[in-house]
């Protein structure tokens, strides 16, 4: 049986349609998905994200666990402020991307995909072993409401007493919205200017109610949320990141903090796989088609005859009017400009090559 959202019963009233999505049973949408997708673009969205994960690490070196335990520097993150970040098996492989938050002096907050967050904590408690430090998932305690778009500032503004002026991009501060104390962190994932609010799942109906009260803000579900994700250019984990890659392989090496002194796991895998000889073997780009036929997950990409890719996600983009995907292709053939196809069922479609992301807001 499907884990409910807190929110579960403001969908049902909604008249939302629901998915399982990791075991949870999520809106996928209220109406038009593409009326919802072009409200965020437009206007603002708001979102349930109560799936995804939320692990809380606390003591003195909390800092220096989520070193060790990611490939990212966590303890030279401020308070207040967030990274995105991976964790990594042994020899390198993604387990999940993540952002974590840095609440306090030794309190940090890591957020994982939904379909991993079982994972991310079982490897997080075993690898803070040694370390004086406490974690505790809180995933079905937390519940996550996300406002994105170019008016989420007005939303946010009206409904809480933080100084969104000072709030920076990957930024969060404590604030009390309908009654009751939140996190709120400026963080998104639709390209879009936009907030992410934790509340205890307890308080999430009066932090909705209280945030929905403005005649712009449209509900949003899952599936123009992954169209949202895919125009920006921004990865899914089971698409563009799988446990068979590496940060490296995903174009993301930048993530990888290699100037931490202390070790972490899989630390000698990824710098083998950094200072490999020749170009990577497959590499991401973005595709641009013309018509209405999108690429989807899983479809072949050709040039000539020949595979030589394989498209990770694609959709009819709504914003643009016209389709595109993201596909890891040889290096040779990632030059904006090249032409190849893709095989939509059957039929051999041209696409271009173009820099990622699609869509980047005024």
């Amino acid at each position: 049986m499907s884990t409910l959202s807190p929110l579960d019963d403001v969908h049902t009233k909604l008249g939302a349609s629901f998915t399982d999505f990791a075991g949870w049973s999520m809106p996928l949408r209220y109406g038009s998905e593409l009326g919802e997708h072009r409200a965020v673009r437009e206007a603002a969205g708001l979102f349930d994200l109560s799936h995804m994960g939320e692990i809380e690490l606390t003591g003195p070196v909390a800092g220096r666990a989520l070193d060790y335990a990611l490939v990212g520097k966590l303890s030279g993150v401020k308070p207040g402020r967030a990274r995105y970040t991976m964790i990594c098996d042994g020899a390198g492989g993604v387990l999940d991307d993540l952002v974590v938050y840095r609440i306090g002096e030794d309190h940090f907050m890591v957020v994982a995909n939904a379909s991993n967050s079982a994972v991310v904590f079982a490897e997080l408690r075993s690898r803070a072993e040694g370390f004086a430090v406490e974690v505790v998932d809180r995933s079905t305690a937390c519940a996550l409401i996300a406002v994105q778009g170019p008016r989420a500032v007005e939303v946010i503004g009206a409904v809480s007493d933080a100084d969104l002026a000072a709030l920076p991009y990957y930024g969060c501060v404590p604030t009390v919205i309908g009654g009751h104390d939140v996190l709120l962190a400026r963080t998104g994932y639709t390209g879009e200017d936009g907030f992410e609010v934790y509340a205890e799942s307890a308080h999430a109906e009066d932090v909705w109610a209280t945030v929905s009260a403005f005649d712009f803000l449209v509900p949003a579900g899952l599936a123009c949320r992954d169209t949202l994700r895919l125009e920006a250019g921004m990865p899914l984990y089971g698409n563009e990141l799988t446990a068979d890659m590496t940060p490296f392989d995903a174009g993301l090496g930048r993530v990888v903090k290699f100037d931490k002194t202390a070790d972490f796991v899989g630390r000698a895998a990824l710098e083998r796989r950094r200072d490999e000889s020749g170009a990577a073997e497959q590499v991401l780009v973005g595709l641009v088609g013309d018509g209405r036929r999108a690429a989807r997950h899983g479809y072949p990409v050709l040039d000539g005859d020949a595979q030589v890719g394989t498209v990770t996600s694609g959709a009819l983009s709504p914003t643009l009017g016209h389709p595109i995907a993201m596909a890891y292709v040889p290096p040779t053939l990632t030059e904006p400009g090249t032409k190849l196809t893709v095989d939509i069922r059957g039929k051999a479609t041209p696409v271009t090559v173009v820099n990622l992301p699609f869509y980047k807001r005024p």
